[in-house]
């Protein structure tokens, strides 16, 4: 095989990893878009050093322990992803204000398709879908770097505690003991149980068809039928939460009187169902306003993390850059 055919199939063979890769990295790091640069960066140190591939481990072995020592370089410059019930109590309407805090901060959206492999058993496939839903990977970031590996590597994807010893360099023991470490955080923070939303069933469908009539048409009243009494609503980048369906109907009859007559366009991210949210433009049509990821749980609404900043989001989310009057679909999707 000629130099340029063998680098060729090297290419091949490292681009089959990179979803996988950037649904572990983004696990690791609760960034979509630095998630994709630690992938980008495995597959280059791959690159420079196959030479150095002994072959005594996979290929795919061999790229998940160079993505763990990048996600591990990164992760101990002080990385940490949050969502903003992780950093403050609840605010009751009455009190809140929208302070800004630094991109860096939060946890983010990712989409499916860049994350999740296609699976065809249905059990795995829930399985995965449960691992990169907002609050399993905000959980996971209560954990220190080394053990948050090990949970991901023995729990989320399955692997012996002996090849992940391999990876990691250490013994079984040593991963065991981690590994029952990590289980006792997330059980002291355990995340909150969601409804499994892919596929949807027929009620799943209904509840969320009422959610998108009774947003659009502005009906609170509707809306708090959908929403549990503690149901949850975040905004980041403002640190800002509520929690009970009487706080969210308040602030959207307030400060968030401004959605009036949205309009809601159906897409998934992190597992779960989610809608671009459009808002009235006076010039005409509907501008991107957030990408709003929907929680379900015993069949109403438990969740609503709106994430604001449209143009990072929506281009990632490849949503059109606009709606027009009649609420079609205008630019890229």
């Amino acid at each position: 095989m000629s130099d340029l055919a063998a680098a060729a199939d090297l290419d091949v063979r490292l681009e089959e990893h990179r979803r996988e890769l950037t649904g572990y990295c983004y696990r690791m790091l609760g960034s979509a878009f630095e998630a994709e640069d630690a992938v980008q960066d495995t597959l280059v140190r791959a690159w420079r050093s196959i030479d150095k591939f002994e072959g005594r481990s996979s290929l795919r072995s061999w790229l998940y322990r160079i993505a763990t020592n990048v996600c591990l370089d990164m992760l101990n410059a002080g990385n940490k992803r949050a969502r903003p019930m992780d950093l403050t109590a609840a605010t009751p309407v009455a009190n809140a204000q929208l302070n800004s805090r630094p991109e860096v901060t939060w946890l983010e959206p990712v989409p499916d398709g860049r994350v999740l492999p296609t699976i065809e058993d249905p059990a795995e496939a829930a399985l995965a879908r449960e691992s990169v839903r907002l609050a399993f990977v905000a959980a996971l970031q209560h954990l220190p770097p080394k053990q948050r590996a090990v949970l991901i590597l023995r729990e989320v994807l399955a692997w012996k505690a002996s090849e992940v010893a391999e990876l990691l360099g250490t013994t079984v023991a040593s991963v065991n003991s981690a590994l029952q470490r990590a289980r006792s955080t997330l059980a002291e923070s355990e995340p909150k149980q969601t409804d499994a939303a892919n596929p949807l069933d027929e009620e799943q469908r209904k509840l969320l068809d009422r959610y998108v009539a009774a947003f659009e048409g502005y009906d609170m009243t509707a809306l708090t039928a959908l929403l549990h009494e503690d149901a949850t609503l975040s905004m980041p980048p403002y640190d800002l939460w509520l929690r009970g369906h009487d706080d969210i109907v308040g602030w959207m009859l307030g400060v968030g009187e401004v959605c009036r007559g949205s309009r809601l366009l159906p897409t998934v991210a992190n597992g779960t169902p989610a809608f671009a949210h459009y808002h009235p433009d006076p010039a005409g049509g509907f501008t991107p306003w957030a990408l709003m990821v929907i929680e379900t749980t015993g069949g109403k609404i438990s969740g609503i993390t709106s994430f604001l900043d449209t143009p990072r989001w929506f281009p990632l989310f490849n949503l059109p850059e606009r709606l027009d009057e009649e609420g079609v679909a205008v630019g890229a999707r």
